[in-house]
């Protein structure tokens, strides 16, 4: 089986079993979101809509959000990038992608205008001109299936789901993209035989990242040192993170995408990023396996990826919004 369908096979076949077991060993207290529109708090907007579609057959996974309200959806069907107005929902397709075998998978945005791109089994990492829609550059990293992305000062950093390393692409003090080196993981890091890596964040001190690693322990988060690659396990109070995506820190507030449970699961970290506390689970009935998530004002932002269908042109895309905690 091609890389790609065996890692969105085994996304759609989780067992209903593994979902439930996260669900309880999660602890806490669940809740169901309340829809943006009731009370709008500081923020938000009260007349934007909390859902709207994605085009038909677009396969959406990633979602970036900068300085300004809209969101870029990356297809995995061909690497295309969407973008939608959070004020309307409207949007179009405003960069080409490189085509089939090469979707774009995770997405970050920097002030400067440049997309990031995770390649996925295409193996590759690329960078993106909003303004123009342009592919500014590509880098053949040669990886197994290039996931997520997240940016800190100096660099961008990539996750390899099937294989124990990390890319850093190093940037400039204007935000361009120079070398990528390869970062191999080691300490605590295990890998499966499958699907590992996932989601990536950076501590809230900025010290270390945060990686998914949905092997380990039956799903944890691992806090990484980029100068080495050693990784830590993160002490989670017990909490498992199996079905973990997309990873979203806002303050010390880490919120974990839980793609087949249909949930996102909050923690509050402490600042070196070694330790977490569960808050609570965000569930919502227009959760169709979300991915990963981004903030505008008090809301966040979710593609619905759908992996529980068989894609077609004709399936059907949207993304839907949430309260943050």
């Amino acid at each position: 089986m091609a890389l790609a369908d065996r890692s969105f096979a085994r996304r759609r076949l989780l067992t209903t079993a593994a979902a439930l077991g996260g669900a309880a060993l999660l602890g806490g207290t669940a809740h169901a979101a309340e829809s943006p529109e009731k009370g709008p708090r500081k923020g938000s907007r009260k007349n934007w809509p909390d859902r709207f579609p994605l085009p038909n057959g677009f396969q959406p996974e990633g979602i970036a959000i900068g300085s300004a309200p809209f969101a870029y959806f990356g297809s995995l069907a061909n690497g295309d990038i969407y973008r939608a107005s959070l004020a309307t929902g409207r949007g179009s397709v405003i960069s080409k992608g490189p085509g089939a075998g090469h979707p774009s998978v995770g997405l970050k945005i920097d002030r400067h205008g440049r997309l990031f791109v995770s390649g996925g089994a295409g193996g590759d990492l690329r960078t993106v001109d909003v303004r123009t829609g342009e592919i500014e550059k590509s880098y053949a990293v040669g990886g197994t299936f290039v996931n997520d992305v997240i940016l800190t000062p100096g660099a961008a950093w990539f996750t390899d789901s099937f294989a124990p390393r990390l890319y850093r692409l190093a940037l400039d003090r204007h935000g361009r993209p120079g070398a990528v080196r390869t970062v191999p993981l080691g300490g605590d890091w295990q890998q499966g035989t499958d699907f590992t890596a996932n989601g990536i964040e950076r501590t809230p001190d900025g010290s270390a990242l945060l990686v998914v690693n949905a092997f380990a322990d039956g799903g944890t988060l691992m806090r990484v040192d980029g100068r080495t690659g050693t990784a830590a396990a993160v002490d989670l109070g017990g909490a498992r993170i199996p079905n973990g995506d997309g990873l979203l820190l806002l303050g010390r507030t880490l919120y974990v995408v839980q793609q087949q449970q249909n949930a996102i699961d909050v923690f509050r970290l402490n600042s070196a990023g070694t330790r977490g506390t569960v808050i609570t689970r965000i569930t919502d009935p227009r959760f169709r396996i979300p991915t990963t998530a981004a903030a505008w004002g008090d809301r966040l932002y979710l593609p619905n990826a759908r992996f529980d269908v068989e894609p077609t042109p004709d399936t059907e895309y949207d993304a839907v919004a949430v309260r943050q905690v």
